[in-house]
């Protein structure tokens, strides 16, 4: 997440992070409609053990803390390329590769200084009925590099909304597989150089690959896998901005949480004028400014957020797959519902 310049708040830092138990994740069958086994069958692929697989890569040393341009950064890119090719999900077509390119320029106009060249990485699943309505998964894959020759890996941020968004491309997939695809088309959007300044989802959101017209919700995951002092051992996540533009996308969030694994939903921060003005500091916002309804899943503010400490031993693996799960069961409904969300509000 991209950080403050001037720190509002402070942080109290603890000696450990205590992972907190929890139960098997799958929704009791009681909750599940009997028309549903496609859902459950997809959600159940989302897994606790292939969350840390792939972030025990993409916040490894090898990936030298995946900062905007860099080779670490490009890399993980990599990564996640092979990784949808393996599961035989390819790009938007009228891109024409898994890269849309972020110029150097583009955002040193923007207070980027002198970053190199780097890409936004995009996997796209078509939709089997209204293939031009676009649900947007996104999260954002640089972290901050490597600082006095110390690697700040960003296992959380946002290495964790990463690996979630891949997870949740795999279910879909799966779904798709089984003859249940979509019937809106999924964008799993990998945002570079939020920490810098939003750039990739600004650069996205100037020169969409599709009409923002046609952009249904953005679903932003932006640290998932920890807690933070305030709800240190809790099953929760934040929500932000979810009825900010729409009065329907809270609502089917709630519903999907509700039939799933049930966690807390903070909205603490849920409030354009909070003083921590969480709601304008992560990709989502670049969608909600274009007037597409947004939630931002989020963990809080943690002891290791910007340290060199953000690593993966620290990472809560069953609550992150909770959290990944929550995201693919709202997507799954608001890409399979009759009728597309609502855009009913104004901020």
């Amino acid at each position: 997440m991209k950080k403050l310049l001037i720190p509002l708040f402070s942080i109290a830092v603890l000696a450990s992070c205590g992972a907190s138990k929890v139960s098997d994740s799958a929704p009791k069958s009681s909750t599940v409609a009997k028309g549903d086994k496609a859902f459950l069958a997809a959600y159940k692929t989302i897994t606790a053990d292939d969350l840390k697989k792939n972030l025990y890569v993409i916040a490894s040393d090898e990936m030298e803390g995946r900062d905007t341009g860099s080779p670490g950064q490009k890399r993980a890119g990599e990564y996640m390329i092979n990784y949808y090719k393996s599961l035989g999900i390819s790009y938007p077509k009228a891109l024409g590769s898994y890269y849309q390119k972020v110029p150097s320029d583009f955002m040193k106009k923007r207070g980027g200084g002198n970053l190199p060249d780097s890409e936004n990485i995009l996997a796209f699943i078509e939709g089997s009925e209204k293939p031009e309505e676009i649900v947007v998964v996104s999260a954002h894959y640089d972290h901050v590099g490597v600082k006095n020759g110390v690697v700040y890996n960003g296992a959380d941020d946002d290495g964790s909304g990463t690996v979630g968004v891949m997870e949740i491309a795999k279910a879909f997939q799966s779904a798709k597989k089984a003859g249940n695809g979509p019937k809106r088309s999924i964008l799993f959007l990998h945002v570079t150089g939020e920490e810098h300044g939003l750039f990739g989802s600004e650069y996205y959101t100037e020169n969409p690959v599709f009409p923002l017209a046609n952009t249904v919700v953005d679903l932003n995951i932006d640290m998932i896998g920890r807690d933070d002092l305030a709800n240190r051992g809790k099953q929760y996540v934040y929500v932000i901005g979810s009825e900010m533009l729409s009065s329907q996308l809270k609502v089917i969030n709630e519903a999907a949480n509700k039939r799933t694994n049930n966690l807390e939903l903070n909205y603490k921060y849920d409030d354009p004028s909070d003083p921590d003005r969480l709601y304008y500091r992560s990709d989502h916002y670049n969608f909600a400014k274009n007037n597409v309804p947004v939630a931002f899943f989020f963990d809080g503010i943690h002891e290791d957020y910007h340290k060199p400490t953000d690593d993966v031993e620290k990472i809560d693996y069953p609550l992150l797959q909770k959290r990944a799960q929550l995201v693919f069961a709202t997507a799954w409904e608001i890409a399979n519902r009759a009728e597309r969300i609502v855009v009913d509000k104004k901020q």
